[in-house]
């Protein structure tokens, strides 16, 4: 337990260390700018020289707060977050709590950060932050139901809740047979040639959609544009946190990209194969055996961390090139979208899954 609470914890933070970077050159590239370049080698020290920054200025309390839930708030934010990293397989043998209800935990769990985020927001006695808090409850809050409804699927098509087996269904260590497109075989022993045709986006077609649905819906949770509604800079100075400075800011902005990597990784966990390697065992090229460690090794668990980041990376890279491409979204657009679009999709997703998952059997 110790070492998975030590590498999340690392994670949490190298989030935030290279994730700021990261998307501050990718902004400047698509805007068609530098970026970060004068503190250190191609900016490489930027965020170093902000840290240092936020960390003398003085932690402002405004005269009319509720002092106690002021203060609060940004820790519950980020607790609520790095909580949900518990339950994250982060390899055949490297889990925090190997828990048989881990979606249920995690789902659950995640959603307290709303509590933090309206906190915060009514506790600084700031219109702007009010509204914006009052935003995200109603975002989050919605987009939750499509977001748990496409995991419903994915934990119908299982059989089961706990990450860690979801997870072994996706790969050559799998205990149970693996459908290819409902299709146990083509000439190929889906089963031992794992890789990419054991993912759950791929077993199950309609799971393309499903995917979609989850990743839009998680921008949501995130709070990042096209959804960032609750921090729009145009209306509402920074939203919920508009009040605070110094540590507590840094510590809501480290929960937003510790946010990203964890529904990038949950996303990960139920579509994309989890930690297992992406290259199938085709013929006498046995990739997936050459790049997957056995369970119960170190360098099954090595590999298994390096595939599940390299995987995450990609989701995470792509959050931050719709954030920078894609304009901010209405109010009611974003409600219209939650509700009338993803919700029926989700609910209908949740239908077809169960008559997949009959006719497989």
């Amino acid at each position: 337990m110790l070492p998975s609470l030590l590498i999340c914890l690392a994670l949490t933070l190298a989030s935030v260390v290279v994730g700021v970077y990261a998307e501050r050159k990718l902004s400047g590239f698509i805007q068609d700018r530098m970026g970060p370049t004068e503190v250190g080698p191609y900016g490489l020290l930027q965020l170093g020289a902000d840290l240092i920054k936020l960390l003398q200025k003085e932690d402002i309390i405004p005269y009319l707060a509720d002092r106690k839930l002021f203060l609060i708030a940004p820790g519950l934010i980020f607790t609520a977050v790095f909580l949900g990293y518990a339950v994250i397989p982060l390899g055949p043998d490297w889990i925090g709590s190997a828990t048989s209800l881990g979606v249920f935990w995690l789902m659950a769990i995640v959603s307290l950060d709303v509590i933090g985020i309206l906190m915060a927001g009514w506790a600084s006695n700031n219109k702007y932050s009010l509204l914006g808090a009052m935003r995200s409850v109603a975002q989050i809050v919605s987009y939750e139901v499509p977001l748990g409804l496409v995991v419903l699927c994915v934990a119908m098509l299982n059989q089961s809740l706990d990450l860690q087996e979801i997870s072994f269904g996706q790969g050559i260590y799998t205990p149970h047979p693996v459908y290819f497109f409902g299709i146990k075989s083509w000439g190929l022993d889906v089963t031992a040639a794992g890789g990419f045709l054991s993912w759950n986006i791929f077993r199950m077609p309609l799971f393309f959609v499903a995917f979609i649905i989850y990743f839009i819906a998680s921008l949501a949770e995130c709070n990042r544009a096209p959804f960032d509604l609750p921090e729009a800079e145009s209306e509402l100075v920074g939203g919920f946190h508009t009040e605070y400075s110094g540590f507590r800011w840094a510590l809501v902005f480290l929960s937003e990209y510790a946010m990203m990597l964890l529904v990038s990784m949950l996303g990960v966990v139920l579509f994309l194969g989890s930690w297992n390697t992406p290259l199938p065992n085709i013929g006498p090229v046995r990739l997936a055996d050459w790049t997957s460690g056995a369970p119960g090794t170190i360098l099954g668990g090595i590999t298994g961390l390096a595939w599940l980041l390299i995987k995450s990376a990609v989701l995470v890279f792509v959050q931050m090139w719709v954030r920078w491409t894609y304009p901010r979204l209405r109010v009611d657009q974003l409600m219209y979208l939650g509700w009338k679009v993803l919700t029926p999709a989700a609910l209908l997703l949740v239908f077809l899954t169960g008559i997949w998952r009959l006719w497989m059997v």
